[in-house]
């Protein structure tokens, strides 16, 4: 919300329209095929205009169960499933079966801003984790930061702001420490389906006993386009999804009926469509890392999935710099303080670059813009 207002009362000639890369949501609807099933499930299915369960459409939670069992190697069966509305519900449903005022959460730095607002709301202290080498966090490091007031650790990949792809033998070392200590171990998945990995990225639900330690988040909205529709999932222990149907039935009741429907949808009849979607994004990867060395003193810190996080090479904090940058070369992007904690200075020396929305050639042009940038 900040960031579009530095967008009032500036203006942009048509041969440098606005590129913005702030947004890391589709800007195009649903595909067709999809928007016709839920006109069809509007004009048919009656269910879908009243209230449902409050941990969601059981065909969905069963396609979920299914599809995720067999991509991960594990036993789910739709008991370990919640739909929530949008994933970022499902993260303040899941905090607030874990933690209250007083207590810690560690979220590694630089750290998705909506992670640490909710902390901040619930009055949950946000412990930061500096990332290593890569923008990669490590268990080690996290380890000293355990006291009696911890309560989970938060990991986020493919990685938002960063797009890092955390290594599984990364994921297992958390897994190990989060249980050894009695934590939950709360993994956000919301950009999965643009891993560039082929096969599982972890192997966390071939554990047997994964339930007694992991949360894994989802979002629907990335993979079909349902930005809108505000669905997204949870993969948990029965016991620990009883408390969060407490949370949504307060907040929500039922997460939205036709966002529920287009996801089943979509889990049963795209693949090939996302497919072709991650590709695309992979491609944009590619042109960030092909392009990017043209930037004379700018430094690639990570990319993946839908973003580039770099460092810049300008004498100013990166949040007045975003704002110039909008004025002077018609380019939005957001500056590396909305990810860190105000005291931490490599915040003023970074920004996030957003592309699921800019091709490969509106890359290019992003590049050359910002090579034109001056002091």
């Amino acid at each position: 919300m900040e960031a579009r207002r530095w967008l009032d009362g500036v203006s942009f000639p048509p041969d440098r329209p606005l590129l913005n890369v702030s947004q890391a949501a589709p800007m195009d609807p649903p595909p067709e095929q999809m928007r016709i099933a839920m006109s069809e499930a509007i004009l048919n299915d009656a269910s879908a205009h009243l209230y449902g369960p409050v941990l969601g459409l059981p065909d969905l939670r069963a396609e979920v169960a299914s599809q995720w069992s067999a991509a991960y190697g594990g036993d789910l069966t739709p008991g370990n499933v919640a739909i929530t509305s949008g994933c970022n519900q499902a993260f303040c449903a899941t905090l607030a079966t874990i933690a209250g005022a007083g207590d810690e959460i560690i979220l590694p730095t630089p750290w998705y801003f909506n992670h640490k607002m909710w902390c901040d709301m619930a009055g949950v202290r946000a412990v930061p984790l500096q990332c290593g080498t890569g923008m990669i966090p490590e268990a080690d490091v996290a380890a000293s930061l355990i006291n009696e007031r911890t309560r989970a650790i938060v990991l986020v990949t493919p990685n938002n702001p960063t797009g890092a792809e955390y290594p599984a033998e990364t994921l297992d070392a958390f897994r190990d420490l989060a249980r050894s200590r009695g934590l939950a171990l709360i993994v956000d998945e919301t950009y999965r389906d643009f891993d560039s990995r082929s096969g599982a990225p972890h192997h966390l639900f071939a554990d047997p006993d994964w339930d007694d330690t992991l949360i894994q988040l989802y979002s629907f909205s990335k993979a079909y386009r349902l930005t809108g529709h505000r669905v997204g999932a949870m993969v948990a222990s029965p016991a620990r999804l009883a408390q969060v149907e407490k949370f949504l039935d307060t907040v929500a009741i039922c997460p939205p009926q036709l966002g529920q429907r287009a996801a089943l949808w979509g889990m049963r009849n795209l693949a090939q469509w996302l497919a072709g979607e991650r590709a695309e994004i992979l491609d944009r990867r590619a042109a960030i890392e092909e392009h990017f060395p043209r930037l004379t003193g700018w430094r690639l810190l990570g990319c993946g999935a839908y973003f580039a996080y770099a460092e810049h090479p300008f004498n100013e904090r990166s949040d007045a710099l975003a704002q110039r940058l909008v004025r002077d070369i018609g380019v939005l992007a957001l500056p590396g303080t909305m990810f860190r904690p105000a005291d931490d200075p490599a915040g003023g020396r970074e920004m996030r670059i957003a592309f699921a929305n800019v091709d490969r050639a509106g890359i290019e042009q992003l590049v050359d813009r910002l090579a034109g940038a001056v002091e």
